[in-house]
């Protein structure tokens, strides 16, 4: 049986420093060290050209998704009202002890459960976790959902990995799919003894993310790749 949360723990334990075990992500027989000082507590400055695109595209209240440890959040809210959900209260937890101030247990693919209509005026979501939809439906309930709590001119920044570009079957967890511009990762988080559930990510080309964005409110505006070309940001305008 899954045990609760190793992920959120390990984060967690690490800012409190008593971490003595390492975080692993395993994709069926393979597994690697989750690096977790680099992911969630370096510090965010608008130095980087990634840091200076994502800034110009996204104005307060923001809500950013799937916050992780906060660092994103702190960054913004000495510029705009920002709130930072996470379903995990250990997040949650080192998100305020850091000092994040508007910090949610809440769940992203639940979004209309949260938040009133036309609350925030641009959307976050930093490290792929929007592919937890899990299906084109999934994602287009998804983008729905932050349309309607979103304002008319809203803006959303949103993390992928495209399948169909080179080297995108060498993610840990890659399972192919038939359908062009489709396909799967399959992991989950060990830590310290405890194993976290599957995680399945449905992994989505751009032009699907533009097939699926069709009728929910949202236009893709721009796409912006890493330098292997597997993973982009998406921006999107509210149409």
């Amino acid at each position: 049986m899954a045990s609760i949360d190793p992920y959120g723990r390990a984060i967690r334990d690490h800012y409190l420093g008593n971490r003595d075990a390492p975080l692993f992500d395993r994709g069926g027989t393979a597994k690697r060290e989750h690096p977790i000082e680099s992911f969630y507590f370096g510090e965010v400055t608008g130095d980087s050209g990634r840091q200076r695109w994502r800034d110009a595209r996204l104005d307060g209240p923001l809500l950013d998704m799937g916050a992780g440890a906060g660092s994103q959040a702190l960054y913004w809210q000495d510029r705009f009202e920002t709130v930072a959900i996470e379903v995990s209260d250990n997040l949650v937890e080192t998100m305020r002890d850091r000092g994040v101030e508007n910090p949610l247990n809440g769940d992203m693919f639940a979004l209309r459960e949260h938040f009133e209509r036309n609350r925030f005026r641009s959307a976050h979501a930093k490290g792929t976790q929007v592919q937890l939809a899990g299906s084109m439906d999934g994602l287009r309930r998804f983008l729905g959902d932050l349309d309607a709590v979103t304002t008319a001119d809203a803006t959303a920044i949103l993390d992928f990995h495209d399948p169909t570009a080179d080297g995108a079957e060498e993610l840990l967890g890659y399972r192919s799919d038939p359908t062009p511009g489709l396909a799967y990762r399959v992991i989950h988080f060990e830590y310290d003894g405890d194993v976290g559930e599957t995680l399945l990510f449905r992994l989505f080309s751009p032009d699907r993310l533009r097939a699926a964005a069709v009728g929910t409110g949202w236009d893709v505006a721009e796409i912006d790749r890493s330098e292997n070309g597997v993973h982009y940001v998406a921006s999107l305008t509210a149409v």
